[in-house]
């Protein structure tokens, strides 16, 4: 039986962020801990399964972005003995957030403070660089989202994914790459659906959101979509134009496809295939 998603109910919407529990060698940790907004219902999430947050000994960080990590120093700060397991890359970011905040004021202007709440510094002390082996996960990076990007295997066979096996708002079948700037890298990508692939893993926890029973099937069709996104994108479409064909894609209903929007903003993943496109022409 794989993991339950920690619904965050970000916004108020369901199916949007997750966090997930996990159980380690070192006691009780978490899989990406959201926004500082979402924390009262994380803190319920886990009450309901008989956990208090202060119990919580680590957080295991797929990658530094606000809706996978913003929480964490505010964790911290509350909770004085939580470790935090971050990449190399990201790891700065976590102890002087101020480059990061600036950069995603300047993207949601008078929206970030009720989309993301505070973003705290982690003290240097509470930092844990990953490496192959994390609490008894296997740990590797996972770019091509991002630089700063890992995932961890646990020995039953989930891989905690975080943003690299894309979206998908489960029980729905769409598969969409996140593609925000700076930093989306096709190649990269495509390099680690295949390092995933390798292992081979049984199911895989997606923040946004659920758990894939049929990880095959869904690589397949996120490698495909990462392509013909680029090539889309290549071609000369607009961001209006790219956003309606995205749109059509999500064959669901009109609420779901609000879901994915609000868990990867459409405009959000034009401006990261716009800047590789541009980046990489010829």
């Amino acid at each position: 039986m794989g993991p339950d998603p920690l619904d965050l109910m970000h916004q108020g919407a369901d199916r949007v962020i997750a966090s997930y529990l996990l159980e380690t060698d070192d006691g009780p940790a978490l899989f990406d801990c959201g926004p500082s907004t979402c924390l009262p219902r994380l803190e319920a999430a886990l009450l309901e399964r008989g956990v208090e947050l202060g119990d919580v000994r680590h957080l295991l960080l797929s990658h530094i972005h606000l809706d996978h990590a913003g929480a964490a120093g505010v964790l911290v700060r509350e909770h004085p003995e939580l470790q935090v397991h971050v990449s190399e890359i990201g790891a700065p970011h976590l102890t002087d957030p101020s480059r990061l905040e600036a950069s995603a004021r300047r993207l949601y202007g008078d929206t970030f403070d009720t989309l993301w709440g505070e973003l705290a510094p982690v003290p240097q002390e509470n930092i844990r660089i990953v490496a192959a082996r994390v609490l008894g996960l296997d740990c590797f990076p996972t770019q091509g989202h991002a630089s700063h990007h890992v995932s961890y295997l646990d020995a039953a066979g989930t891989l905690y994914a975080g943003d690299a096996a894309g979206v998908r708002i489960l029980p729905e079948h769409t598969v969409l790459p996140p593609t925000p700037p700076p930093e989306f890298e096709l190649d990269v990508w495509l390099e680690t659906i295949g390092e995933i692939e390798r292992r081979r893993p049984e199911r895989l926890a997606l923040i946004h959101f659920g758990v894939v029973a049929e990880p095959a099937a869904h690589l397949d069709e996120l490698r495909r979509r990462l392509v013909k996104w680029v090539r889309l994108v290549q071609s000369g479409v607009t961001q209006e134009q790219f956003s309606e064909s995205v749109r059509s894609e999500v064959t669901t209903t009109a609420d779901n496809v609000e879901l994915y929007e609000r868990a990867m903003p459409f405009w959000q993943s034009y401006a990261g295939l716009e800047r590789y496109t541009r980046t990489h022409a010829g």
